[in-house]
Parts: C-alpha cells; structure tokens; sequence
C-alpha cells in the first residue's frame, strides 16, 4: 500500500487556534531592478495599450516619465483633452480611458520627450 495514501495521513491545520502560516521574507539585500510595473527605467516614455484588470476596458498607459507628480498631472490632464475622454496619473502612470496610442505618442514627441511604443 505504498501509493494510496489514507484520510488521516494529511496534515490538517485549523484556523481555530489562530495558526497563520509563516510570510515568505525576502532576503534582506535583495533589491529589483526595474519598476514594478515591469518596464526599465531608462527615461524613455513607453505608450501602450492595456486592459489587464479593467474588465475588458482599454487604456493606453504612459510608463517611464521621469516627471514630479505635479508634472505628471499637469501633462495627463493635457492629453486627456487632447483625446476628449478621461483618465488618471497616480506612481509615474499616466492612464487615459480608450485605445490612443498614437496621438499619445505623437503629443509626447511635440512636447519634446523620447517616446516609443511599447508592448507589441
């Protein structure tokens, strides 16, 4: 009977003690590269399009703008009249509600900053 396992061979733990398991930790030098968003943080505006974790809504998002949140706002508040519809700039991200892309690229180059098309 090596390969059956029986009922009360498992190990079960109850939540009625308050047991929690133990939180992984990282290691205390451990630091990451790269934003969290994923992309490098080379100053290079990166202008794509998303809808991951929107319920299937699209918006073209602006990674990489070394810019201080005021600018930040300042800007995104200029592109979102620029494309007539809404959005946001909150961590570095400037969001603007619909598929953009291009005029998004084509208003960050005027303005004077490297952009490129990121993701695919």
């Amino acid at each position: 009977m090596t390969g059956r396992r029986r009922d009360d061979d498992r190990t079960v733990y109850s939540s009625e003690r308050g047991w929690v398991a133990p939180k992984k930790q990282k290691p205390s030098g451990a630091h990451s590269p790269r934003p969290p968003s994923g992309l490098p943080n080379d100053g290079i505006a990166r202008v794509r399009r998303e809808t991951a974790g929107r319920h299937g809504k699209t918006v073209t998002a602006v990674h990489g703008l070394r810019l201080a949140e005021g600018a930040l706002r300042e800007l995104a508040s200029e592109l979102k009249r620029l494309c007539g519809t809404g959005g946001s700039a909150k961590d570095g991200v400037i969001e603007i509600q619909g598929e953009h892309v291009d005029k998004v690229l084509a208003a960050l180059r005027e303005r004077g900053f490297q952009a490129k098309q990121g993701g695919g």
